[in-house]
């Protein structure tokens, strides 16, 4: 039996980029918290507002729970948008204590579905941002949707172009064989390949390592 095109698609992204080792981050709760700062900003931005919590000694449970959201905003600016992030990670760790006793560790554990639905229910959590967290800090098989899954792949037309998230998320997962290492690995790649070749408004077609995978609609 042969490839799926989404598998090829892996694999031809694999050949030409390599391994990404995302996500570069020294703990799971760094994980986390970068997870949330990402949300409608760039990496950079979010790796000087990870660098400001590490040199105040807080990226740490204990540390943000006791710190003041005020205080939080601040050391988190680089972020952008970093009040209503600031109100986010917060919410977030009140979650984790009210229903896993504060035990990072027992939310990694949960079921899948009851993971998160947890995470889902804090105001400002959406799926993308959940299923990162469930990915990449819990490594539970959950492949993560963002825009750029959705413009390299409904230019391919591998997905429909009016679709949601909840649909792509499952034709990813039914094209895929279940692991977390090739949905960690293939959604670094959806990424930086998208950067590189799939841009927005000037698409680099002729150099991309996905030319001839499937028809491309632009």
């Amino acid at each position: 039996m042969g490839l799926s095109l989404y598998e090829e698609a892996y694999q031809r992204l694999f050949d030409y980029f390599g391994p990404q080792n995302w996500w570069p981050a020294e703990t799971t709760f760094e994980i986390v918290v970068g997870a949330v700062l990402t949300q409608n900003t760039n990496w950079r931005g979010v790796e000087k507002a990870i660098v400001n919590l590490k040199e105040a000694g807080l990226l740490n449970y204990k540390g943000l729970v006791a710190l003041p959201v005020k205080n939080l905003a601040e050391l988190i600016r680089p972020s952008g948008f970093f009040n209503v992030k600031a109100a986010r990670l917060k919410k977030l760790l009140v979650m984790i204590e009210e229903n896993y006793g504060g035990d990072l560790e027992a939310l990694f554990l949960d079921e899948l579905s009851s993971a998160r639905e947890n995470l889902l229910g804090v105001k400002g959590i959406g799926p993308e941002t959940a299923d990162a967290i469930l990915l990449y800090a819990a490594r539970q098989p959950v492949f993560v949707i963002d825009a750029y899954t959705y413009r390299m792949f409904s230019r391919h037309n591998l997905v429909d172009e009016e679709t949601d998230y909840h649909s792509m998320q499952e034709r990813f997962m039914d094209s895929l064989p279940e692991s977390v290492e090739l949905y960690n690995e293939f959604h670094a790649l959806i990424v930086i390949g998208t950067k590189t070749f799939c841009k927005k408004n000037i698409p680099l077609c002729e150099s991309c390592p996905l030319l001839g995978l499937n028809e491309c609609y632009l």
